[in-house]
């Protein structure tokens, strides 16, 4: 009897969880998220030794979060998606944006 009532506290606790949270909570993990794209970054070397010419080339490409979109839009979709509600400042508003 005491399993059933245990679970009776723990199931409606872990379906709170899975609700809207805040919008000032979600425009923070939304913005984090979104944050400036690093892009294309590489490092090239070049060189003469023993066995002849050396080269070595990295290249690092990382994709933007917004996937060619609007980071507004992003943004805008995403607080949406975990609030509920529009953010209250747009992207372009807010003086941490670096965009």
């Amino acid at each position: 009897m005491r399993r059933w009532q245990a679970r009776a506290l723990v199931l409606p606790l872990a379906l709170a969880a899975c609700g809207p949270v805040p919008v000032d909570r979600a425009e923070d993990a939304c913005f984090a998220q979104l944050g400036p794209a690093p892009g294309l970054r590489g490092t090239a070397a070049m060189g003469v030794g023993s066995d002849g010419l050396l080269t070595d080339i990295d290249v690092e490409f990382t994709a933007s979060t917004s996937q060619g979109r609007d980071p507004a839009e992003v943004y805008e979709a995403c607080v949406y998606r975990k609030s509920g509600q529009l953010p209250r400042r747009p992207l372009y508003d807010r003086p941490d944006w670096r965009g």
